[in-house]
């Protein structure tokens, strides 16, 4: 990784780096009760990052992935962390994923349906976390189901349960823990996608940013960074994702 000027500018053109950080995924980023500061595998990939570039961090946190995403978008944050999803990436450079995380569905405990393939059918109201990975997938996959889009994703299941609706999609482990908050549910079994969660640039910057990012990513998996991440926070129900390519 050769980090001149040019693309120190290209990522800090304000002197620092800003990073664009979503607390609604809670895989990747969480808010210390004490102090209220972030911390995660996202942070510590930033923080990673303005290290090489040799540049100070400042995070730009979001409760939501849609307002992270527009962030980087519209030039408010220099890097972000997001699932891959091709609406994204019409003004987004993608890494190759640095984790997977299973998208998955949760029903009440009384509800027919067994299986993921069993959702999509008319009169399902599916809730999702507005502008999420998965809101992107279902709107593009679901042809009967109804789709109910709730603020945030960590809102998602508080939705669900008010409006007494059949189905509740979101990140496996989001919904684990919510299960002990609203007894009386499920989850279906396996995932209905793998949700690839990647570093992003916005395209304006060049592809030599692009292509620096990627190279920063692929290094941080290979050394072993990523994993240790995962295990100091405790995360559980992501893996590192496969070497680009492999």
């Amino acid at each position: 990784m050769n980090t001149t000027p040019a693309i120190v500018q290209a990522f800090a053109p304000t002197g620092t780096l800003r990073a664009s950080i979503n607390l609604g995924n809670p895989i990747l980023a969480n808010r210390d009760a004490a102090s209220g500061q972030p911390f995660g595998v996202s942070i510590d990939l930033a923080n990673g990052l303005a290290q090489a570039l040799g540049v100070p961090i400042e995070l730009v946190v979001f409760d939501a992935a849609g307002k992270s995403v527009e962030a980087v978008e519209q030039g408010r944050a220099d890097i972000g962390f997001f699932a891959i999803d091709p609406k994204r990436g019409e003004h987004i450079a993608f890494t190759a994923p640095y984790v997977l995380i299973e998208g998955s569905y949760m029903v009440p405990q009384a509800s027919p349906l067994q299986a993921n393939d069993e959702v999509d059918r008319a009169g399902t109201r599916v809730v999702v976390g507005k502008g999420s990975a998965y809101d992107l997938f279902l709107t593009r996959e679901l042809k009967a189901a109804d789709i109910v889009r709730a603020p945030t994703s960590p809102a998602v299941v508080d939705v669900f349960v008010e409006q007494k609706a059949e189905v509740a999609a979101g990140v496996r482990q989001q919904l684990e823990s919510d299960l002990a908050r609203f007894p009386g549910h499920r989850l279906l079994p396996g995932r209905f996608m793998m949700i690839q969660q990647a570093m992003g640039v916005g395209k304006a910057r060049g592809a030599d940013a692009a292509a620096y990012l990627a190279a920063y990513v692929e290094r941080q998996k290979a050394s072993g960074f990523v994993a240790d991440a995962l295990q100091r926070h405790g995360i559980q129900g992501a893996s590192v994702a496969p070497a680009a390519g492999g």
